[in-house]
């Protein structure tokens, strides 16, 4: 049952992890093809800034894991990276596959009628401006929406930047440890949600993000005994890299 604190919660419980988790090079259009084809309606996203101000999607600050490009991506031209194979490392099915921006997966996701979660992944020195242009375009896209995408960051900065420039969307911090004052944080930057490491999840912290009136979410659950934890625990929502594990049907 719902805390009685909560507000309305739009959005599925499950939640694929960089669109298909591990199945598809990470943060393409492939990726994201792919987990709806495994009955997913929202995706995870790292959306992070070229030097000439154009929103991406890329986990790492650096671009030799996922493409076969090197350097910092953020020092880059979108003239460039645009260029880069980000599919070739994962397969020989998805060489080629393109770095696709922002842009390009939201109207993906508004076509199709899916939900985005957004975590903005600042290259190091630009939190605030990549929180302010991912609020900026989402809030953009989403107009007349009924449903926004969640923007999420592990830097306060950066949703210090997005609330800025669109206030009316909602935030989540993410959290991989409990630094002091993070959920007095959370309170601050008015996020609707905390969404931690799956293993920092307790019945005592569920209730007080809840009685905040916050929802729970948790990143990255791979495994049946650490989901059902999760939901026996009344949290919120889940991502998965699992997305041929998890049937999302199941609520």
């Amino acid at each position: 049952m719902a805390h009685p604190a909560l507000p309305a919660w739009p959005y599925p419980r499950w939640i694929a992890h960089r669109g298909a988790g591990k199945l598809a090079p990470e943060n393409t259009l492939a990726a994201f093809r792919l987990g709806a084809e495994h009955g997913y309606r929202m995706f995870e996203c790292d959306a992070k800034l070229s030097r000439d101000g154009v929103l991406f999607l890329l986990h790492d600050a650096t671009l030799e894991r996922t493409t076969n490009g090197r350097g910092t991506a953020g020092d880059q031209d979108w003239q460039a990276l645009a260029q880069l194979d980000a599919g070739g490392w994962h397969s020989r099915r998805h060489a080629g596959e393109p770095l696709p921006t922002l842009e390009n997966l939201a109207r993906w996701c508004l076509a199709n009628g899916f939900y985005l979660n957004i975590e903005i992944k600042p290259t190091p020195g630009t939190e605030e401006a990549t929180g302010h242009a991912v609020g900026a375009l989402a809030a953009r896209l989403w107009q007349g929406q009924a449903v926004p995408p969640l923007l999420s960051s592990f830097r306060p900065e950066a949703l210090a930047g997005a609330r800025a420039a669109a206030p009316h969307l909602p935030r989540g911090l993410l959290l991989d440890t409990l630094w002091d004052g993070c959920l007095d944080v959370a309170a601050q930057l008015e996020c609707a949600a905390v969404i931690c490491n799956h293993a920092l999840w307790d019945a005592a912290l569920v209730a007080r993000v809840q009685g905040a009136g916050r929802r729970a979410l948790s990143y990255t659950v791979n495994d049946d005994w650490a989901a059902q934890r999760l939901i026996d625990l009344g949290t919120d929502g889940i991502i998965t890299d699992r997305v041929d594990l998890f049937s999302p049907a199941a609520g």
